[in-house]
């Protein structure tokens, strides 16, 4: 990057256009070389009212000064990269209250949250220097410039906020190296699990309860407790900096989580969906790492469908709707249950995770009560629990299914968890031997093989996020909301995306397909792969040219699930 300016040069154009338009700011982009970093100014907002101006620091490796060990391969590095993000994100909320107009003094980083996620927030490259991204709203009084207190802002606090931040001298060695070690292990352990024939372990002493539901900070106090495993679930694992641990490894297959009201079952389950991702240090979960391709699956009444061969669970309906190439802008909450288990199957999951309160009952299960009332001949629906363990011996897609109802599903499980008081126990024999002494008389409804078609292509201009004169509009209002083009895509049913990065990376990856990939010939799963691998091969900028510290890495499946729901698409 050639450097173009000094921090002097910098402060005389900030006091030459001190009280002019707001515009006059445009003077200050570019790059400027201070003495432990170079600040690049690359976007400069238009008014104090517009998204805040976009800048970058670069610290090189011997200022930065990162123990190796601690960027030694990528594991280790992105766990340090996200703990620099928090720590410059922990600064920024220091500092006193900000006056001015509109965003006037703001500093914000996207830090992830108890996730550790590959970002463009803060990376790390291959020799320790370090990149920072982040926005600043440049101070305004009404629509003019207030250049003495931008002069504060840019050569006083940033660089304050910098060296207290990103700079391994404001931390330690034995911190840095924690974070780093703590993300190598979860990707070794995670690396460990098939060949356990696992797809999930929760470690020994993990604290599983959240803070709140709209707070992923672990749960604090004497009332907390710690993970135990069942003597017969237990298994351990040597990992590169942990040593020894041991907990409980979920099996591959058919596996239920049981128990009473409020005893932990859906908070065992939750720890398993987030264990697709690592954790930070301190959350309770570091340890808890499921395999990657686990997919959480839930009944979504009035989303919409787009040509998805759900046969294998619902017939042919009245009338003689096809249900081999399903579209609906309305679905039910079976059909969009069964569109969204096929859907996973398409984008490569080997594993789905279900939770009875989220699913659609007929969907799961239909007694012998009912079966007597309404003859199969009269109900297209195949329930899941005739379909399960076929899933499994012909696919090799598990199930973990939390159920406190559904007492049929004895007989089709490999495992039995019950959870009481918080505390896991295998109750498979015991519950084989329910299952074996109080037969329900339910009648299976279908054994034949499960053949669904799992080759969708989406239309070209099917996908299209133009509005007005704009060839591509995306806007991310949360984290389950994109304004892609004149549709709003609601995501705020597919559970495992975890931060408001992770979905702007997925909004521009929507757009990034479109323009590269979906051009009538290729499937959605093709497209998925190529995507994917150029994010592996390229990084996330490969999605967005502006170099923006606003994306997060996501998964196949979550990129899948924003294509299905959209609105728009034809295939």
């Amino acid at each position: 990057m050639p450097v173009t300016a000094t921090p002097e040069k910098l402060q005389q154009i900030l006091e030459r256009i001190d009280g002019k338009g707001y515009k006059a700011y445009r003077d200050i982009a570019g790059v400027y070389r201070f003495n432990e970093f170079t600040l690049a100014v690359d976007s400069v907002q238009p008014d104090p009212f517009a998204a805040p101006s976009r800048l970058r620091v670069l610290i090189p490796p011997e200022v930065a000064r990162l123990p190796e060990r601690c960027f030694a391969n990528n594991s280790r590095s992105i766990g340090v990269s996200c703990f620099l993000a928090r720590a410059f994100a922990e600064r920024t909320r220091e500092r006193p209250a900000r006056g001015g107009s509109g965003k006037s003094g703001e500093i914000r980083i996207e830090a992830p949250g108890q996730q550790v996620l590959a970002n463009t927030a803060v990376q790390i490259d291959g020799d320790g220097g370090v990149e920072a991204r982040f926005t600043l709203g440049l101070p305004a009084q009404g629509r003019r410039v207030l250049g003495r207190q931008a002069c504060q802002l840019l050569l006083e606090a940033l660089p304050r906020i910098i060296a207290d931040s990103l700079l391994a001298r404001s931390h330690g060695t034995e911190e840095l190296w924690r974070h780093a070690a703590a993300n190598e292990d979860a990707d070794a352990l995670r690396a460990k699990l098939a060949e356990r024939g696992l797809i999930s372990f929760v470690a020994d002493g993990s604290v599983l309860p959240r803070s709140s539901g709209v707070d992923d900070h672990p749960l604090l106090g004497e009332s907390v407790i710690p993970f135990r495993s069942p003597e017969s679930l237990r298994v351990s694992f040597s990992l590169p900096n942990a040593g020894t641990v041991s907990g409980m490894g979920v099996p591959g297959g058919v596996t239920l989580i049981v128990g009473g009201g409020y005893h932990g079952k859906s908070t065992l389950l939750r720890a398993i969906e987030r264990g697709v991702y690592n954790h930070r240090p301190g959350d309770g979960r570091e340890l808890v790492v499921s395999a990657a391709d686990l997919v959480k699956i839930r009944a979504e009444d009035g989303r919409a469908v787009s040509g998805v061969d759900i046969s294998g669970f619902i017939g042919d309906l009245p009338l003689g709707v096809s249900t081999r190439r399903f579209s609906s802008a309305n679905a039910s909450g079976s059909t969009s249950q069964a569109a969204a288990i096929i859907e996973a199957m398409e984008s490569g999951a080997d594993g789905l995770l279900i939770d009875e309160d989220t699913a659609a009952t007929n969907f799961l299960i239909r007694d012998a009560r009912m079966q007597v009332l309404v003859p199969k001949e009269n109900e297209p629906i195949t329930p899941y629990i005739d379909r399960v363990r076929l899933m499994y011996e012909q696919n090799r897609i598990s199930t973990v299914l939390v159920v406190g109802g559904s007492g049929d599903y004895l007989d089709v499980a490999d495992t039995v968890i019950a959870m009481e008081t918080f505390r896991p126990h295998d109750v498979t024999a015991r519950a084989n031997a329910v299952a074996a002494s109080h037969p329900t008389g339910r009648v299976a409804e279908e054994c034949s093989s499960f053949d669904v078609n799992l080759q969708r292509r989406p239309r070209t201009g099917s996908v299209d996020p133009s509005k007005g004169r704009r060839e591509s509009s995306i806007r991310t209002r949360d984290m389950q909301t994109v304004q892609f083009g004149t549709e709003t895509l609601d995501l705020a049913a597919v559970e495992q995306i975890v931060h408001r990065t992770q979905t702007r990376a997925i909004g521009a990856a929507l757009d990034y397909a479109r323009r590269r990939y979906i051009d009538g010939r290729r499937s959605l799963s093709e497209i998925l792969d190529l995507v994917m691998a150029d994010i592996g091969e390229q990084g996330l900028d490969v999605l967005d040219g502006r170099r923006t510290g606003a994306l997060a890495q996501f998964r196949r499946h979550e990129l899948a699930a924003a294509f299905n729901r959209l609105r728009s698409m034809r295939t």
